[in-house]
């Protein structure tokens, strides 16, 4: 009898291996994705976002930076055919062309600062207002940076994690 399961239920039942794959398209940190999978069945979305967000503020500095790597500069087109790229294209469709070459400096100065991408929930948010946060966070030390990259990490990870169901419940 073929699975006819969707959704949340579909991803509950999911091998290990395969829902690991599912999560990294969300978060790309193996560990993220190692410890969502194990803590499942999930009885609802709410669950396993909870269960997302502590899982991304759980994770190790370096885990965080894995993450951060499959993460294009805020105003560079993600390139790829894959889920995570195409999430990320729709997420940064706020950004006007004419932002680009500033959005491309603050990317070079904020990297040299701190060492990785700037990382921010684009979904809702204007080029100009991404631009301004980015220039805003320049200022910060590196422990508040660092809380802040976790912050949106965690909000980029619940939006994704609400997409990946909604495709698994089509």
């Amino acid at each position: 009898m073929p699975n006819t399961l969707t959704g949340l239920a579909a991803f509950n039942v999911r091998e290990p291996a395969d829902a690991e794959q599912e999560l990294l398209a969300c978060c790309a940190s193996r560990a993220f994705a190692r410890t969502v999978a194990s803590l499942r069945p999930y009885r609802d979305l709410a669950q396993l976002t909870a269960a997302a967000d502590a899982a991304v503020r759980g994770l190790a500095w370096d885990d965080v930076l894995e993450a951060l790597a499959a993460h294009p500069r805020i105003g560079e087109r993600a390139s790829g055919a894959g889920r995570e790229s195409a999430w990320s294209r729709q997420e940064q469709s706020g950004v006007a062309d004419d932002l680009r070459a500033a959005l491309a400096e603050g990317n070079r100065a904020y990297e040299e600062r701190f060492g990785h991408v700037y990382l921010i929930c684009a979904t809702g948010l204007t080029g100009g207002q991404m631009l301004d946060r980015l220039r805003a966070r320049l200022v910060d030390d590196e422990e508040t940076e660092r809380r802040t990259v976790r912050d949106e990490l965690a909000k980029i990870t619940r939006l994704r994690m609400a997409k990946l169901l909604a495709e698994e419940a089509r």
